[in-house]
């Protein structure tokens, strides 16, 4: 974990690279030490309708959500979140000073009696690790 959900809203599409957005929220997750490279998925959600404070078309916002498995310390999830909203910050820094923007950012613990995970990531990251480091 964590699973990342970086919702925006449609009109950032022309306003700012949202891929290169997506990549900075998933590198500042890895480089917070907390989760493993296997675990950590980060993807876009675009909102095509929404409504912002007064409603005005030029307002957007960013949402981000971290899905994190339980038992970390309220400090790493906190740090987590730190991490997220100083990429968001980072990467919009000039958009705030032109149009209203709402960056929000959870870290939420997954009720484990009701998930259900399979896949082979970490197996793939330690085995591309070892040869990457045999080949050194």
């Amino acid at each position: 974990m964590p699973h990342i959900t970086v919702e925006y809203s449609a009109n950032l599409d022309t306003a700012m690279p949202i891929a290169s957005l997506i990549e900075d929220v998933h590198q500042a997750v890895l480089a917070t030490g907390i989760c493993k490279l296997g675990a950590v998925r980060t993807r876009a959600a675009r909102r095509d309708v929404y409504v912002i404070a007064d409603g005005d078309p030029e307002n957007a916002f960013i949402n981000v959500v971290a899905r994190i498995g339980r038992g970390r310390p309220p400090e790493k999830r906190r740090a987590l979140a730190e991490a997220i909203m100083t990429a968001l910050d980072s990467k919009t820094a000039a958009l705030a000073a032109s149009r209203g923007l709402a960056l929000s950012v959870y870290v939420e613990e997954i009720d484990e009696d009701g998930a259900l995970r399979k896949n082979n990531l970490h197996a793939r990251m330690e085995q591309k690790t070892a040869l990457g480091n045999a080949a050194e």
